[in-house]
């Protein structure tokens, strides 16, 4: 087996090809797509190889056959024939006005203008000076054009934290994209890709006609690596890794077919050779995690979110859904479908273990003021679970509210709300990569926490009383009967009752009873 070279952060096709570096073959999903259609909208995560597939459709309509020897499209793809291409992409830097804006839209089109050899007669005029561009580029080259627009959305995702900018820079963004309806005749194929599914009403007013195939289970697998990319064309890379451990790590991205590997991770894995969260450290925005702390979000109920169709698609700079934002962003990923009658509903889970430990290791910082302690204390859990030391446990479990500073408290409206304290312990536990079941059902109710560890079975219920211990929380463990349906594994099983004084603001009961 011959090993090659990783293409990290590489989205050029000529590159790859030309440099010989490993190729995941997606040329299969490019002939699909120009055989059943002509207007496409993908929405993907950052780093989940958009770029790169838009770059391969401009080198297959471009007919540069020299790239693609040996691939699915060498022998299936007409030659002869040679498509101009029109693209558009918004990755790069931080545009923070409209006006910002129309100037990188200008700049874009000269440099289409310049590789197609066309001019606009009134170069300033963005919906003119485009519409003429792909008119005179089909009279120019005798062919169709194709539009490829990447990260069409960045503009407006980078200035989510200041709404009126963002408006403007959508109804600029907007103003661009009506062309592409309006010139029909001459287009021969669109695709559109970016990370968030705006609305077509806010942002396409017009171009209704998009096909949107983000979740259609036949292109799940057109972004990112499937296990069998994985043992057939990273299979020099595997030697000496733990193959399931990978699968853990990085795989569980599902847009309802063929679940996924997130690319980015694989690569920084096979050059660094460790299980590191790459992708989160160089992807999560702080407006997510600020967004989902000010929104009070239950952390806990991030592990099964449950969302309706029209939800999960539905975002814009007035109506940004929670859900839809963890979905689109790449932080939760569909575990299930179910159609009921004419209603259509997703279960949402997180995608893998380096998503569900980094987010909420976030959110972990931002629920406890960034306190320095809590690293340390992180660290302390995951030592004292090993030993089963519950006296230090109970200890270190008040330590988690002592360190927080009574300022953070006075002035934040967060601690305040009734699911805080059980959102700061599941968010140690889950920052720790464990097996955690939060709020596991039974005939008698739910459970706050199941965490399967070492060979055990802990069993957490959380209460808010007032000053004093008042014992209800294990006193619910034991009389709902939470450990029935553990004890067949039979391995140890503790019940532990947590109770919390809000006004106190720390731990006032810890309650352990262990069953063998």
């Amino acid at each position: 087996m011959t090993r090659r070279r990783l293409p990290i952060g590489i989205q050029t096709f000529r590159e790859i090809r030309e440099e010989d570096y490993y190729y995941v073959d997606k040329t299969g999903f490019a002939l699909r797509l120009n055989e059943e259609g002509k207007y496409y909208f993908l929405s993907r995560p950052r780093r989940f190889g958009k770029s790169l597939f838009l770059d391969t459709l401009a080198e297959l309509f471009a007919g540069n056959e020299a790239l693609f020897r040996g691939l699915e499209a060498q022998e299936r793809w007409d030659w002869g024939r040679r498509f101009p291409v029109v693209r558009f992409s918004f990755g790069g830097g931080v545009i923070q006005s409209r006006a910002e804006l129309d100037r990188r839209i200008l700049a874009l089109l000269r440099k289409n203008q310049e590789t197609l050899g066309v001019v606009c007669r009134d170069p300033g005029d963005i919906v003119g000076c485009f519409s003429e561009l792909i008119e005179a580029a089909e009279a120019a080259h005798g062919e169709r054009v194709v539009v490829l627009v990447d990260e069409y959305d960045k503009p407006i995702l980078d200035n989510l934290g200041n709404p009126d900018t963002a408006r403007e820079i959508r109804d600029g963004l907007r103003n661009l994209y009506s062309v592409i309806k309006d010139s029909d005749a001459h287009i021969r194929f669109a695709f559109l890709t970016g990370v968030s599914k705006f609305s077509k009403v806010s942002l396409f007013s017009g171009l209704n006609n998009l096909n949107d195939i983000t979740v259609d289970p036949g292109y799940s697998a057109l972004c990112g690596y499937t296990e069998a990319d994985l043992d057939e064309v990273f299979a020099p890379e595997l030697a000496g890794l733990d193959r399931a451990q990978i699968r853990t790590w990085y795989n569980g991205y599902n847009w309802t077919g063929e679940a996924v590997y997130n690319p980015f991770d694989v690569l920084l894995l096979f050059q660094k050779r460790q299980y590191r969260a790459w992708w989160f450290e160089t992807a999560t925005p702080t407006f997510l995690v600020d967004l989902l702390t000010e929104r009070q979000v239950f952390v806990p109920s991030l592990e099964h979110l449950i969302t309706s169709e029209q939800l999960l698609s539905t975002f814009d700079v007035d109506q940004i859904a929670t859900e839809a934002l963890l979905f689109q962003t790449g932080y939760l990923t569909i575990e299930s479908v179910q159609t009921l009658g004419a209603f259509v509903r997703y279960r949402l889970r997180y995608p893998n273990l380096e998503v569900r430990a980094s987010l909420n290791g976030a959110l972990l910082a931002q629920l406890t003021a960034r306190s320095p302690n809590t690293p340390e204390q992180t660290a302390r859990l995951y030592e004292l679970l090993l030993a089963n030391d519950f006296a230090a446990l109970e200890q270190l479990f008040t330590a988690f509210f002592a360190s927080i500073p009574t300022d953070w408290y006075r002035n934040n409206p967060i601690a305040q709300y009734e699911g805080y304290y059980a959102s700061v312990f599941y968010a140690y536990f889950a920052s720790l990569g464990l097996d955690l079941t939060p709020e596991e059902s039974s005939n008698a109710g739910r459970l706050d926490l199941a965490l399967r560890f070492n060979g055990q079975v802990y069993l957490f219920e959380f209460k808010v009383v007032e000053l004093a211990p008042e014992g209800r929380a294990l006193e619910q463990i034991k009389a709902r009967g939470y450990a029935e349906r553990h004890r067949a594994s039979g391995e140890p099983i503790h019940l532990i009752g947590v109770e919390f004084s809000r006004e106190r603001r720390t731990v006032v009961g810890f309650e352990v009873e262990t069953e063998h």
